[in-house]
């Protein structure tokens, strides 16, 4: 992966508050030493302009999963930040490209989980159980083309791995997605997953301002 800089990624920055585009492979936090990581990125970034290092992440993206994150500034925009997520008053969606054509062009997907914290892997199981939660999800396809279909996904929960293992149950993977689809070792042309969190919106935690954010993915994804 060629080198980042924070520079090319922010969206937007003020004294509370930055929002980023995560590029696909690069990771939020790593426990790896001497891997760069998005978190040290920003308060590299912030130190660099003489400003205090602090930097909170609101939310999360697997890591081969580009798009929109929120990182807060300082402790009270975080507290604040993470009432909203804990409300659902900050709002996700994501653009995917599956394989197949749904017969329903918009649907509702509830499904029981269970994550397997050894393998780092999730998967749907039918009845729930003591280690299972519940995953939310509403899809809605904008797009066909002779492959597969550019869907929009609105995550109503925060499972682990969620629109990954969710799309794949209901036979719709994602084209380059090397855990979850079986074929993505074929599809040469597919060098990253086919998914961007690609808008988001909150309140700003200091003025209340309604914030929204849109970015359009990197990639070969079919845009509309």
């Amino acid at each position: 992966m060629k080198e980042i800089k924070a520079e090319d990624i922010i969206l937007y920055e003020d004294e509370d508050l930055l929002v980023c585009h995560k590029p696909a492979g690069f990771p939020v936090q790593s426990r790896r030493m001497g891997t760069m990581d998005l978190e040290s990125l920003l308060r590299n970034y912030l130190a660099g302009k003489g400003e205090q290092a602090y930097v909170a992440v609101i939310h999360r993206l697997d890591q081969p999963v580009q798009g929109i994150l929120v990182f807060a500034k300082n402790k009270e925009s975080a507290a604040k930040l993470n009432q909203q997520i804990q409300q659902g008053k900050m709002e996700k969606r994501y653009l995917a490209y599956v394989q197949g054509k749904p017969e329903k062009k918009e649907a509702h997907l509830v499904n029981e989980m269970e994550k397997d914290a050894r393998t780092n892997t999730s998967r749907v199981v039918e009845n729930k159980t003591p280690i299972s939660k519940r995953a939310e999800l509403v899809y809605r396809v904008l797009q066909e083309t002779e492959e597969g279909s550019l869907v929009e996904i609105h995550l109503l929960t925060g499972r682990h791995h969620q629109i990954r293992v969710q799309m794949a149950h209901a036979g719709m993977p994602l084209f380059g997605d090397t855990k979850y689809n079986k074929e993505a070792t074929k599809q040469q042309e597919w060098q990253q997953i086919s998914l961007c969190a690609y808008k988001v919106s909150f309140f700003h935690p200091k003025t209340k301002k309604k914030m929204e954010f849109q970015v359009k993915p990197v990639g070969n994804f079919p845009i509309v």
